[in-house]
């Protein structure tokens, strides 16, 4: 399952959640965001229970985007105990994705 994650539900669903978070910092007008979406989706459901998988669109939660140095997108940050503990740039294949979720889960 994909979350969709904004400044009004951040803090609940990302910094207090009880397993890591992948968020996936994106634009509708972005053309490797839109790549993305399928891999995302897919990572969302292999990690199912074990990853809560989702995005933050940047236009719409500016806010957040400020707050996570998010300046490249699609941006995707791993966050761990309310911590980002991983944060990548750039369109990438599903394996790669997957590689750096599992070392973020370590």
């Amino acid at each position: 399952m994909e979350y969709r994650f904004t400044v009004d539900n951040f803090e609940a669903e990302v910094l207090q959640a009880s397993t890591p978070v992948l968020v996936d910092f994106y634009a509708d007008w972005c053309n490797p965001c839109k790549m993305m979406g399928p891999v995302v989706a897919r990572i969302a459901e292999e990690y199912e229970g074990r990853v809560k998988v989702g995005k933050c669109n940047i236009d719409e939660n500016m806010k957040l985007a400020q707050e996570y140095r998010v300046s490249s997108i699609p941006a995707f940050i791993i966050f761990k105990d309310g911590k980002p503990a991983a944060n990548y740039v750039g369109a990438m294949s599903a394996a790669e994705l997957k590689n750096k979720v599992e070392q973020a889960l370590g």
